[in-house]
Protein backbone atom coordinates (compact mmCIF):
# COMPACT_ATOMS: atom_id res chain seq x y z
CA UNK A 1 0.00 0.00 0.00
CA UNK A 2 1.46 3.49 -0.96
CA UNK A 3 1.00 6.53 1.26
CA UNK A 4 -1.58 8.12 -1.15
CA UNK A 5 -3.89 5.20 -1.06
CA UNK A 6 -4.05 3.82 2.95
CA UNK A 7 -7.39 3.76 4.25
CA UNK A 8 -7.59 6.74 6.87
CA UNK A 9 -9.66 4.35 9.42
CA UNK A 10 -8.47 0.78 9.37
CA UNK A 11 -12.11 -0.03 10.50
CA UNK A 12 -14.18 1.42 8.13
CA UNK A 13 -17.91 2.12 7.08
CA UNK A 14 -20.07 -0.59 5.09
CA UNK A 15 -19.48 2.09 1.83
CA UNK A 16 -15.73 2.22 2.01
CA UNK A 17 -15.46 -1.50 1.97
CA UNK A 18 -18.15 -1.77 -0.60
CA UNK A 19 -16.13 0.74 -2.54
CA UNK A 20 -12.76 -1.43 -2.17
CA UNK A 21 -13.94 -5.15 -3.23
CA UNK A 22 -15.87 -3.06 -6.40
CA UNK A 23 -11.81 -1.79 -7.35
CA UNK A 24 -10.47 -5.16 -6.61
CA UNK A 25 -13.40 -6.71 -8.79
CA UNK A 26 -13.00 -4.30 -11.35
CA UNK A 27 -9.00 -5.39 -11.52
CA UNK A 28 -9.60 -8.78 -11.52
CA UNK A 29 -12.26 -9.20 -14.54
CA UNK A 30 -10.42 -6.76 -17.33
CA UNK A 31 -7.17 -8.54 -16.12
CA UNK A 32 -5.13 -5.58 -16.58
CA UNK A 33 -3.70 -5.45 -12.73
CA UNK A 34 -0.44 -2.88 -13.13
CA UNK A 35 2.64 -5.03 -13.93
CA UNK A 36 6.24 -3.13 -13.75
CA UNK A 37 7.58 -1.91 -17.45
CA UNK A 38 11.04 -3.14 -18.54
CA UNK A 39 13.39 -0.23 -18.50
CA UNK A 40 11.10 2.02 -16.03
CA UNK A 41 12.46 2.86 -12.58
CA UNK A 42 11.15 -0.04 -10.27
CA UNK A 43 7.95 0.77 -7.81
CA UNK A 44 8.71 2.13 -4.02
CA UNK A 45 6.09 0.34 -1.61
CA UNK A 46 7.58 0.36 1.71
CA UNK A 47 4.45 -0.48 4.05
CA UNK A 48 4.94 2.14 6.44
CA UNK A 49 2.25 2.89 8.04
CA UNK A 50 1.50 6.35 9.18
CA UNK A 51 2.57 7.89 12.50
CA UNK A 52 3.50 10.83 14.39
CA UNK A 53 7.04 10.62 14.57
CA UNK A 54 9.54 12.32 12.62
CA UNK A 55 11.04 9.22 11.06
CA UNK A 56 8.05 7.75 9.46
CA UNK A 57 7.06 11.16 8.61
CA UNK A 58 9.95 11.80 6.60
CA UNK A 59 9.91 7.82 5.34
CA UNK A 60 6.26 9.01 4.01
CA UNK A 61 7.37 12.43 2.61
CA UNK A 62 10.09 10.69 0.76
CA UNK A 63 8.06 7.98 -0.74
CA UNK A 64 5.67 10.93 -2.23
CA UNK A 65 8.32 12.37 -3.74
CA UNK A 66 9.12 9.20 -5.33
CA UNK A 67 5.84 8.21 -5.91
CA UNK A 68 5.23 11.78 -7.91
CA UNK A 69 8.36 10.94 -9.84
CA UNK A 70 10.87 13.48 -8.15
CA UNK A 71 13.16 10.60 -7.72
CA UNK A 72 16.24 13.21 -6.94
CA UNK A 73 14.89 14.85 -4.45
CA UNK A 74 13.39 10.93 -3.24
CA UNK A 75 16.79 10.15 -2.57
CA UNK A 76 18.02 13.17 -0.70
CA UNK A 77 15.48 12.54 1.81
CA UNK A 78 16.16 8.65 2.31
CA UNK A 79 19.96 9.41 2.83
CA UNK A 80 18.84 12.20 5.40
CA UNK A 81 17.00 9.58 7.42
CA UNK A 82 19.78 7.09 7.08
CA UNK A 83 21.95 9.39 8.10
CA UNK A 84 20.29 9.82 11.45
CA UNK A 85 19.15 6.20 11.85
CA UNK A 86 21.64 3.72 9.67
CA UNK A 87 20.00 0.90 10.96
CA UNK A 88 16.43 2.01 9.13
CA UNK A 89 15.77 -0.69 6.73
CA UNK A 90 13.06 1.77 4.53
CA UNK A 91 15.01 3.98 4.52
CA UNK A 92 18.43 1.88 2.62
CA UNK A 93 15.44 0.26 0.49
CA UNK A 94 13.83 3.70 -0.45
CA UNK A 95 17.80 5.24 -1.06
CA UNK A 96 18.49 2.54 -3.31
CA UNK A 97 15.98 2.29 -5.66
CA UNK A 98 15.85 6.02 -5.34
CA UNK A 99 19.29 6.29 -6.74
CA UNK A 100 17.82 3.84 -10.09
CA UNK A 101 19.60 3.07 -11.93
CA UNK A 102 22.77 3.71 -10.51
CA UNK A 103 24.18 1.01 -8.47
CA UNK A 104 20.26 0.27 -7.52
CA UNK A 105 20.91 -4.07 -8.02
CA UNK A 106 24.19 -4.18 -6.22
CA UNK A 107 22.89 -2.18 -3.12
CA UNK A 108 20.03 -4.22 -2.53
CA UNK A 109 21.94 -7.36 -2.98
CA UNK A 110 24.51 -6.54 -0.37
CA UNK A 111 21.17 -5.34 1.77
CA UNK A 112 19.43 -8.98 0.82
CA UNK A 113 22.57 -10.10 2.31
CA UNK A 114 22.55 -8.75 4.94
CA UNK A 115 18.66 -9.23 5.91
CA UNK A 116 18.12 -12.65 3.99
CA UNK A 117 14.56 -12.46 5.85
CA UNK A 118 13.60 -9.30 5.16
CA UNK A 119 10.29 -8.81 2.36
CA UNK A 120 10.58 -5.53 1.61
CA UNK A 121 14.12 -5.83 0.07
CA UNK A 122 13.52 -9.08 -1.36
CA UNK A 123 10.39 -7.19 -3.37
CA UNK A 124 11.79 -4.39 -4.41
CA UNK A 125 15.62 -6.71 -5.27
CA UNK A 126 12.79 -8.39 -7.21
CA UNK A 127 11.21 -5.41 -8.58
CA UNK A 128 14.66 -3.87 -9.85
CA UNK A 129 15.73 -7.12 -11.38
CA UNK A 130 12.56 -7.01 -13.51
CA UNK A 131 13.22 -3.74 -14.71
CA UNK A 132 16.46 -4.95 -15.64
CA UNK A 133 14.78 -7.39 -17.62
CA UNK A 134 15.33 -10.44 -15.40
CA UNK A 135 11.88 -11.81 -14.80
CA UNK A 136 13.33 -15.11 -13.74
CA UNK A 137 15.98 -13.82 -10.38
CA UNK A 138 12.57 -11.73 -10.15
CA UNK A 139 10.37 -14.45 -9.28
CA UNK A 140 12.85 -16.20 -7.42
CA UNK A 141 12.85 -12.90 -4.95
CA UNK A 142 9.46 -12.80 -4.38
CA UNK A 143 9.01 -16.14 -3.56
CA UNK A 144 11.56 -15.84 -1.05
CA UNK A 145 9.87 -12.88 0.06
CA UNK A 146 6.59 -14.94 0.33
CA UNK A 147 7.89 -17.53 2.23
CA UNK A 148 10.97 -16.04 4.17
CA UNK A 149 8.30 -12.82 5.11
CA UNK A 150 5.08 -13.75 5.13
CA UNK A 151 3.17 -11.32 7.45
CA UNK A 152 4.09 -7.86 5.81
CA UNK A 153 2.69 -5.72 3.00
CA UNK A 154 5.79 -6.91 1.46
CA UNK A 155 5.03 -10.43 0.84
CA UNK A 156 1.62 -9.90 -0.07
CA UNK A 157 2.73 -8.07 -2.91
CA UNK A 158 5.45 -9.84 -3.78
CA UNK A 159 2.21 -12.39 -4.20
CA UNK A 160 0.38 -10.07 -6.35
CA UNK A 161 3.66 -9.99 -8.88
CA UNK A 162 3.32 -13.79 -8.76
CA UNK A 163 0.03 -13.75 -9.61
CA UNK A 164 -1.20 -11.11 -11.83
CA UNK A 165 -4.02 -12.66 -12.84
CA UNK A 166 -5.73 -12.51 -9.66
CA UNK A 167 -7.39 -9.24 -8.49
CA UNK A 168 -4.10 -7.07 -5.76
CA UNK A 169 -3.96 -8.17 -2.31
CA UNK A 170 -5.95 -10.58 -0.64
CA UNK A 171 -9.88 -9.87 0.12
CA UNK A 172 -10.58 -8.76 3.49
CA UNK A 173 -13.60 -10.23 6.11
CA UNK A 174 -16.14 -7.58 5.79
CA UNK A 175 -17.79 -7.75 9.12
CA UNK A 176 -21.20 -5.89 9.89
CA UNK A 177 -20.48 -4.10 12.61
CA UNK A 178 -17.69 -1.83 11.90
CA UNK A 179 -18.25 2.17 12.85
CA UNK A 180 -15.68 3.29 15.37
CA UNK A 181 -15.74 7.19 15.09
CA UNK A 182 -13.57 6.80 18.61
CA UNK A 183 -10.63 6.13 16.34
CA UNK A 184 -11.28 8.61 14.04
CA UNK A 185 -8.00 11.06 14.39
CA UNK A 186 -6.38 8.51 15.04
CA UNK A 187 -2.72 8.06 12.81
CA UNK A 188 -3.13 4.16 11.46
CA UNK A 189 -0.45 3.52 13.90
CA UNK A 190 -2.04 4.61 16.95
CA UNK A 191 -5.49 2.87 15.53
CA UNK A 192 -3.72 -0.41 15.58
CA UNK A 193 -2.12 0.01 19.13
CA UNK A 194 -5.85 0.53 20.03
CA UNK A 195 -7.39 -2.58 18.38
CA UNK A 196 -4.74 -4.81 19.63
CA UNK A 197 -5.17 -3.48 23.57
CA UNK A 198 -9.54 -3.65 23.15
CA UNK A 199 -8.09 -7.11 21.28
CA UNK A 200 -6.41 -8.62 24.54
CA UNK A 201 -10.29 -8.62 26.07
CA UNK A 202 -10.56 -11.78 24.61
CA UNK A 203 -14.17 -10.12 23.28
CA UNK A 204 -15.46 -11.42 20.01
CA UNK A 205 -16.08 -8.69 18.48
CA UNK A 206 -13.15 -6.70 19.44
CA UNK A 207 -11.22 -9.61 18.46
CA UNK A 208 -12.59 -9.36 14.80
CA UNK A 209 -12.14 -5.65 14.37
CA UNK A 210 -8.47 -6.18 14.99
CA UNK A 211 -7.97 -9.13 12.80
CA UNK A 212 -9.78 -6.53 9.66
CA UNK A 213 -7.22 -3.95 10.76
CA UNK A 214 -4.19 -6.46 10.60
CA UNK A 215 -5.70 -7.39 7.16
CA UNK A 216 -6.11 -3.83 5.45
CA UNK A 217 -2.30 -3.12 6.84
CA UNK A 218 -1.37 -6.28 4.98
CA UNK A 219 -0.36 -8.34 7.70
CA UNK A 220 -1.95 -11.87 6.91
CA UNK A 221 -0.52 -13.97 9.05
CA UNK A 222 -1.36 -12.09 12.30
CA UNK A 223 -5.06 -11.21 11.02
CA UNK A 224 -5.47 -15.52 10.56
CA UNK A 225 -4.04 -15.45 14.65
CA UNK A 226 -6.63 -12.88 15.70
CA UNK A 227 -9.55 -14.82 13.92
CA UNK A 228 -8.60 -18.46 15.12
CA UNK A 229 -8.78 -16.07 18.59
CA UNK A 230 -12.16 -15.17 17.71
CA UNK A 231 -13.07 -18.55 16.79
CA UNK A 232 -11.81 -20.49 20.23
CA UNK A 233 -13.92 -17.99 22.22
CA UNK A 234 -17.16 -18.84 20.14
CA UNK A 235 -16.65 -21.97 17.69
CA UNK A 236 -20.47 -21.61 16.97
CA UNK A 237 -20.26 -17.99 16.17
CA UNK A 238 -20.92 -17.96 11.92
CA UNK A 239 -18.87 -14.45 11.53
CA UNK A 240 -15.59 -16.16 13.68
CA UNK A 241 -16.00 -19.18 11.32
CA UNK A 242 -16.07 -17.06 7.74
CA UNK A 243 -13.46 -14.89 9.15
CA UNK A 244 -11.58 -17.40 10.05
CA UNK A 245 -11.94 -19.19 6.62
CA UNK A 246 -11.15 -15.91 4.66
CA UNK A 247 -8.20 -15.54 6.48
CA UNK A 248 -6.65 -19.10 4.93
CA UNK A 249 -7.10 -17.63 1.41
CA UNK A 250 -4.02 -17.92 -0.10
CA UNK A 251 -3.27 -17.13 -4.20
CA UNK A 252 -0.74 -20.80 -3.91
CA UNK A 253 -3.20 -22.25 -2.45
CA UNK A 254 -7.09 -21.01 -2.38
CA UNK A 255 -8.30 -24.27 -1.49
CA UNK A 256 -7.45 -23.55 2.05
CA UNK A 257 -10.50 -21.01 2.25
CA UNK A 258 -12.85 -22.36 -0.24
CA UNK A 259 -12.74 -25.73 1.86
CA UNK A 260 -14.34 -24.15 5.04
CA UNK A 261 -16.50 -21.43 3.07
CA UNK A 262 -18.24 -24.25 0.93
CA UNK A 263 -19.59 -26.90 4.11
CA UNK A 264 -20.48 -23.18 5.77
CA UNK A 265 -23.19 -22.17 2.87
CA UNK A 266 -24.02 -26.10 2.62
CA UNK A 267 -25.05 -25.68 6.49
CA UNK A 268 -26.03 -22.08 6.54
CA UNK A 269 -27.36 -21.83 3.27
CA UNK A 270 -29.18 -18.49 3.43
CA UNK A 271 -26.49 -16.98 5.45
CA UNK A 272 -25.63 -13.47 3.81
CA UNK A 273 -22.28 -13.14 6.09
CA UNK A 274 -20.95 -16.51 4.07
CA UNK A 275 -21.95 -16.27 0.43
CA UNK A 276 -20.93 -13.04 0.27
CA UNK A 277 -17.69 -13.49 1.64
CA UNK A 278 -17.96 -17.11 -0.57
CA UNK A 279 -18.73 -14.68 -3.94
CA UNK A 280 -15.83 -12.50 -3.06
CA UNK A 281 -13.25 -15.15 -2.75
CA UNK A 282 -14.59 -16.44 -6.42
CA UNK A 283 -13.71 -13.11 -8.33
CA UNK A 284 -9.97 -13.59 -6.72
CA UNK A 285 -10.20 -16.61 -8.32
CA UNK A 286 -12.34 -15.47 -11.81
CA UNK A 287 -15.01 -17.59 -10.96
CA UNK A 288 -17.49 -14.91 -12.01
CA UNK A 289 -20.50 -16.38 -13.36
CA UNK A 290 -20.59 -18.83 -9.90
CA UNK A 291 -19.50 -15.37 -7.40
CA UNK A 292 -22.54 -13.71 -9.15
CA UNK A 293 -24.87 -16.99 -8.11
CA UNK A 294 -23.76 -16.40 -4.73
CA UNK A 295 -23.73 -12.67 -4.56
CA UNK A 296 -27.40 -13.00 -5.77
CA UNK A 297 -28.09 -15.28 -2.87
CA UNK A 298 -26.88 -12.91 -0.59
CA UNK A 299 -29.34 -10.31 -1.75
CA UNK A 300 -32.21 -12.43 -0.54
CA UNK A 301 -30.93 -12.80 2.49
CA UNK A 302 -31.71 -9.13 3.41
CA UNK A 303 -29.38 -6.39 5.49
CA UNK A 304 -26.13 -5.45 5.60
CA UNK A 305 -24.66 -8.34 3.51
CA UNK A 306 -28.19 -7.64 1.01
CA UNK A 307 -26.63 -4.27 0.69
CA UNK A 308 -22.86 -4.95 -0.05
CA UNK A 309 -23.83 -7.61 -2.41
CA UNK A 310 -25.99 -5.41 -4.75
CA UNK A 311 -23.42 -2.84 -4.81
CA UNK A 312 -21.01 -5.43 -5.97
CA UNK A 313 -23.49 -6.96 -8.30
CA UNK A 314 -23.89 -3.09 -9.47
CA UNK A 315 -20.51 -2.58 -10.09
CA UNK A 316 -19.86 -5.71 -11.87
CA UNK A 317 -22.86 -5.07 -14.27
CA UNK A 318 -21.11 -1.67 -15.15
CA UNK A 319 -17.83 -3.49 -15.77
Amino acid sequence: MSPGTRVRLLVGAAALAAAAIAVAGGLLLDGTQAEEELGEPPALELGVLPGEDAQTRALLAAERAYEQGRRENAHRRFEAVLRSDPSSLEAAVGAAVSAWPAGTVERLRGLAEEHPDSAVVRLHLGLALYAEGSAEEAEAEWRQAESRDPDTPAAVRAEDLLHPDMAPGRPFFFPAATARPELEGLSATEQLEELERRADGGRLEDLLLYGVALQRVGRPVSAQEAFDRALAREPQNLDAQVAAAVARFDKDAPERAFSRLGPLARDHPRAGVVRFHLGLLLLWIRAVDEARRQLELALETKGFYAREARELLARLEEI
